[in-house]
């Protein structure tokens, strides 16, 4: 056996079981003739098929350049093929790549390279080509294609996320309608998705019985799952894809700037999008800055009928040139779905907005304000997964297995009563802060503080006493009313250093500001409190408000 880097190349039937059903002589027939053009394909691309099972294709390529070239090829040349069957009988298939390191054994390759292709290739869109972080780190300046980044996913059987971008498809006439005739992309045409063959069913089917009682059951079932995160808005979640183990991804905003060091201002309230507000790709929540600007270029500017779904993990899907809206609205939520089936994500996919309106019933997920991070070298320390304040210890071995050892940029988001969600494997952390914070306040209901980023604490974790809470002086009922408002203004003018407070049996408070320790902080703290109270203790240190461990 011998080890060695690889481009991988993963392809399979979409639906290939239904065709066989109907009629298997005819499939296995068409089979045989669309493999004549995939293999020929990998032939002069220089690649070499090391597997094949049924309806699948396993390929190596010495080249990512060569390997996505190679399927962009085939799949045009298979949409052109497909325009002489019905939706019904169309043969499509999805495609991954990835590179990575295999071991070559009697001719086959196996290891997470080859496992991580086929997963990629479950991602995909019908017809389409879904491609890792790596392939895309190649091939982004080298072909005249664009790129959609999907995030980071959990996909089965991988550890950790695996960073995707789908690459966005030529469309035939502008549309994601099902062409009719076929003709030459127009000059300076942009290119787009190669929506699913599936949709087209969709929309055909729609239309009938069968088609409006699945698009009831799916509104019914998204009322459920609305009401149910209503209820349990406190379960914990981590990214990947953010998450889920949550999702990753992170890309750079200005300079570093994270949650303040002590939470002493209560977080605004989230603003709900009201029914009918004007979608603004830059403000949709959850989703990776390259999505937002995919978005902004094509989904703005499609043609309606349109719509997307995402979900709280930064799962998208979108769709236009549909027959109608209803239509549109239920293609855009069943394609999400599988999309986060296919990476194993729990959580569901919900209608964001239809047509050029915001319909999402949940309105903008509460964040703190700004600045969300603010980087202290007096109080940040390692990260440890035992000294994550607030939560369960299941939350914790989570974090052991999945945050420390992912790659960064990653950041992690908890709330105030122990709900957590984080990305790993993102290109900047400010968009990893951003993503955490809106996903954990969506689960929360309530604005998250941003704890951790890449491998260091970046707020004061309490060691000496033990974290309960988010401490809010302005509402704090142990300090005496008219002291209130001296305690949030001084706590947010020390922005730097140990926070704490201290409080005595008639409320009045103690402070110890920008202290250099922990320690020092707290006997600061007790020392003020006792030149005007008694019987002080602590009640704060740091964003926490704390109790003796």
């Amino acid at each position: 056996m011998k080890r060695k880097i690889a481009a991988i190349f993963a392809a399979d039937i979409a639906g290939y079981s239904r065709l066989v059903a109907e009629d298997e002589e005819e499939t296995l027939r068409r089979l045989a003739a669309y493999r004549a053009v995939v293999d020929d394909f990998i032939g002069k691309a220089g690649g070499r098929i090391f597997n094949t099972a049924g309806d699948a294709v396993l390929a190596e390529f010495p080249s990512a350049v060569e390997a996505v070239r190679c399927a962009i090829d085939i799949q045009e040349s298979l949409r052109t093929r497909n325009m002489a069957y019905p939706p019904s009988r169309q043969m499509s298939f999805r495609i991954g790549i990835t590179i990575g390191d295999v071991v070559e054994r009697d001719g086959d390759l196996l290891g997470d390279g080859v496992n991580i292709a086929a997963r990629l290739e479950a991602l995909a869109e019908v017809g389409g080509i879904c491609i890792s972080r790596s392939v895309h780190e190649q091939v982004a300046n080298k072909l005249s294609v664009q790129f959609a980044d999907i995030g980071a996913q959990e996909v089965k059987n991988i550890p950790t996320p695996v960073h995707a971008y789908m690459v966005a498809m030529r469309r035939e006439d502008g549309t994601y309608a099902k062409p009719r005739v076929k003709k030459k992309p127009a000059a300076g045409s942009r290119p787009a998705w190669l929506w699913p063959v599936v949709v087209m069913v969709i929309a055909v089917t729609a239309i009938s019985v069968s088609g409006f009682l699945r698009f009831t059951r799916m509104e019914l079932a998204s009322e459920r799952r609305e009401r149910s995160l209503a209820k349990k808005a406190a379960l914990p979640s981590s990214t990947p894809s953010s998450s889920p183990l949550a999702s990753a991804a992170s890309d750079p905003l200005p300079a570093p700037a994270l949650v303040a060091p002590a939470a002493a201002v209560p977080a605004p309230p989230s603003s709900p999008a009201q029914a009918g507000e004007k979608f603004a790709a830059d403000a949709v929540p959850f989703v990776g800055d390259h999505a937002r600007i995919f978005l902004g270029n094509e989904y703005v500017n499609a043609t309606d009928s349109k719509a997307v779904a995402l979900n709280i993990n930064g799962v998208l899907s979108s769709v236009s040139g549909q027959p109608s809206e209803e239509i549109a609205r239920s293609a855009a939520l069943e394609q999400c779905q599988k999309r986060a089936d296919a990476g194993e994500v729990k959580r569901p996919c919900e209608v964001y907005a239809v047509g050029n309106s915001v319909v999402y019933p949940h309105g903008r997920p509460p964040v703190p304000a700004l600045p969300w991070l603010r980087r202290d070298a007096q109080i940040e320390r390692p990260f440890a997964s035992k000294d994550v304040p607030l939560l369960r210890e299941s939350g914790r071995t989570r974090l052991e297995n999945a945050f420390v050892p992912a790659r960064k940029s990653k950041s992690l988001a908890i709330g105030p009563t122990g709900q957590f969600f984080f990305n790993v494997g993102l290109e900047t952390i400010q968009e990893s802060v951003r993503r955490s914070l809106e996903s954990c306040g969506a689960i929360a209901g309530a604005a998250c503080m941003i704890v951790a980023v890449d491998d260091n604490f970046v707020v004061a974790v309490p060691t000496q006493m033990k974290a309960v809470g988010f401490f809010q002086p302005a509402t704090e009922p142990s300090i005496m009313a008219n002291g209130r408002d001296n305690v949030t203004r001084k706590l947010a003018e020390a922005a730097t250093g140990w926070n704490a407070v201290a409080v005595g049996s008639a409320g009045r408070p103690g402070l110890g500001l920008k202290a250099a320790s922990e320690r020092a902080a707290i006997d600061d703290a007790l020392g003020d409190c006792g030149k005007h109270d008694s019987n002080c203790r602590v009640i704060a240190i740091g964003p926490f408000t704390v109790a003796p461990n």
